[in-house]
């Protein structure tokens, strides 16, 4: 297959996030300096953001049997960008105070960035598999940046170990999937069970092996228990990026597979997809419900809400597409704001991310801006009118209707509704009198920076496309596949 120009165009993103990658290294190689570092990588995701204009003329394409860059992977590839570009910011701001070598940071934040952009343009098994551990492995070292902590180290060993498992798991399924279809290509896995030839059984086995892996790195139930640890222990900014920019690569890629392979087309996937739904809405709430530390609130209430869109995947009827794009934007705004404030209100690092909830306790009297950007996120989290949450929440509900998913449904209510107490609670505490022990403030400048003017940004966009929708609907409704 020969390289066109159209070819090169649809790979931009993926080429200057690459350069930008090795900009960053022989940077860092030849004098480290941590703001001229964290302007290259702006500066190289802002310009892969842009050429996402220039792929649009071409689409869609397939740039080799590994990679189809559609209307559909531009907007992952969109969005996966502007986490990434979020969590560089608020990482400027956070590793101001860090005591030991700061740049690395970025060459690992933009190499997991390139991951993400080559799962959501995967259509092969062997580019979902590269994408996959180009997205994880940096991650181990990004989660254990603040390996002199212990959290921190703890958090990056056990996301390490987990991950491995999960690898193994896909590479089992995918071997198995390869040895009775004979093709590692999306569309053609299962043509030998659409023509009745084959084993089901180990159709089933395979397809189901790779679930349980996209399971564990979506935080699904029972594949979750490494998730609040993992939240807890992190740095702030690489908690907001791994909670945004592994998600939306992970998730994208469940949607490709499930919509335009014949082999996920089987009832008793689906039934043991739906059950793991349902546990992840109701004990992702629960568990949520116990928590005194903000980042661990925050890692249980993802559970549930991938709990809440995996009831998408389990439709996979037409409204499918749109549902999974606008709750996923929505998810990303509300999570990249809420991560943002305690990244900020954490700055710069001082040993330890303030993550205990009394510490947010009048957060309202010190950090007024702050406290109301939080405000938002957390109406937005809970799914109430004039949030775009509500709106990202809405059409789940509508697709479950529409599939007559009755005790789907349900389960997102009943998870809502539970979520509704510890989200209040988190809004209580930042208008109530603070005490003097509760009085940390680690840095009086926030305004300076460019995280408070992002998370205000966030807080508007979660506030404007919940009264006023139609521009985001009509943005993902351009987003097919193939």
């Amino acid at each position: 297959m020969n390289l066109t120009l159209s070819h090169l165009i649809a790979l931009l993103p993926l080429l200057i996030v690459c350069a930008t990658v090795i900009v960053v290294m022989l940077g860092i190689a030849w004098r480290r300096h941590h703001v001229a570092t964290a302007t290259m990588t702006t500066i190289g995701l802002n310009a892969a953001l842009f050429s996402l204009l220039a792929v649009l003329t071409v689409t869609p394409i397939r740039v080799s049997p590994l990679l189809l860059i559609d209307n559909y992977a531009v907007l992952y590839m969109a969005l996966i960008l502007i986490a990434g570009l979020a969590s560089t910011t608020l990482a400027h701001a956070y590793l101001e105070g860090f005591d030991d070598q700061k740049e690395e940071f970025y060459m690992l934040l933009g190499c997991s960035v390139l991951g993400g952009l080559t799962m959501v343009a995967s259509d092969h098994l062997l580019s979902l598999f590269f994408g996959l551990e180009l997205l994880s492995v940096p991650l181990y070292g990004m989660a254990a940046y603040a390996f002199r902590t212990r959290l921190s180290l703890e958090s990056g060993i056990k996301y390490m170990v987990l991950s491995a498992a999960a690898s193994a798991f896909l590479l089992f399924g995918m071997a198995l999937l390869y040895a009775e279809s004979g093709s590692l290509a999306f569309a053609d896995l299962g043509a030998r069970l659409t023509e009745g030839g084959g084993h089901a059984s180990w159709l089933l086995m395979g397809i189901g092996m790779m679930v349980i892996a996209m399971a564990f790195k979506l935080s699904l139930v029972p594949f979750h228990l490494w998730t609040a640890d993992v939240y807890e222990g992190a740095p702030a900014p690489v908690t907001a990026f791994l909670a945004t920019v592994s998600k939306i690569a992970v998730f994208a890629l469940l949607m490709r597979l499930f919509m335009s392979a014949p082999v996920t087309d089987m009832a008793s996937l689906h039934t043991t997809v739906a059950f793991i739904a349902f546990l992840s809405m109701l004990v992702g709430n629960l568990m949520a419900l116990r928590q005194d530390n903000i980042k661990r609130l925050m890692g249980y209430s993802s559970i549930g809400h991938l709990g809440y869109l995996l009831t998408v995947v389990v439709a996979s009827d037409d409204m499918a597409l749109l549902t999974t794009g606008i709750y996923l934007i929505t998810y990303v705004a509300t999570t990249l704001a809420t991560f943002g404030v305690i990244a900020l209100v954490s700055s710069p690092w001082q040993g330890s991310d303030v993550s205990s909830l009394k510490f947010y306790r009048g957060l309202f009297w010190r950090r007024p801006y702050l406290a109301a950007v939080m405000t938002v996120m957390m109406l937005s989290l809970a799914g109430i009118p004039m949030t775009a949450g509500f709106i990202g929440k809405f059409y789940v509900l509508a697709t479950g209707v529409e599939a007559q998913l009755w005790w789907l449904v349900a389960g997102v209510i009943i998870g809502s509704a539970i979520s509704l107490y510890y989200y209040l609670r988190v809004m209580v505490m930042l208008y109530l009198h603070p005490t003097e022990e509760e009085e940390y403030d680690a840095s009086s400048d926030w305004g300076q920076r460019a995280g408070g003017i992002m998370v205000i940004l966030l807080a508007l966009a979660v506030l404007i496309l919940g009264v006023y929708p139609q521009p985001m609907i009509m943005l993902v409704s351009g987003a097919t596949l193939g």
